[in-house]
């Protein structure tokens, strides 16, 4: 089992990180998407997510599920009340979305400011296909269709994968 777990989750920094990304970003899919390169990156140069996000493999690629939750046009019924609160913190309209104000920066570190940078100006202006193309790797590839993506397969899709899988096992 991945050291990145559920419980690991930072709602309100996920929150932070998704102004962050919407207000540069405005397409839902590619904001989302972009989350998913970042964490990647961070995962990558740091040995851990940046906020603890858990991800989903669906059809048209890896979904950040907390994220999508909070953008969601229809909520499920179980969407707690921290959540809700995030919700209200977007507007979304179809398959734009936009930050009712900007994010905190505070909840930011450098090092997630580099990789959400970094990811936003390499993947927030790819076309759709583009887009669904490069986020289908090793890792979703790995995991079926709506299983969770696990850290270690995000790792094991990283040339010498060996030092992170050892870090994200606490060896």
């Amino acid at each position: 089992m991945s050291t990145i777990a559920a419980s690991t989750l930072d709602l309100e920094k996920a929150v932070q990180v998704l102004r962050y990304v919407a207000a540069r970003v405005p397409n839902l899919y590619h904001a989302l998407k972009v989350l998913y390169f970042a964490d990647r990156e961070h995962l990558r140069r740091y040995g851990r997510f940046i906020y603890g996000e858990t991800y989903i493999a669906m059809r048209l690629g890896p979904v950040p599920s907390t994220a999508y939750d909070i953008v969601k046009t229809t909520p499920p019924s179980f969407l707690c009340d921290s959540l809700q609160a995030g919700r209200e913190q977007f507007e979304v309209a179809g398959n734009l979305i936009a930050p009712k104000q900007d994010a905190d920066l505070d909840y930011l570190s450098e090092s997630d400011l580099e990789c959400l940078n970094a990811a936003i100006r390499d993947y927030g202006n790819l076309s759709f296909e583009a887009l669904r193309d490069a986020s289908h790797d090793g890792a979703y590839e790995a995991a079926g269709e709506n299983e969770r993506i696990s850290a270690e397969d995000v790792a094991r899709s990283f040339p010498n994968p060996a030092p992170l899988l050892a870090h994200l096992r606490g060896e």
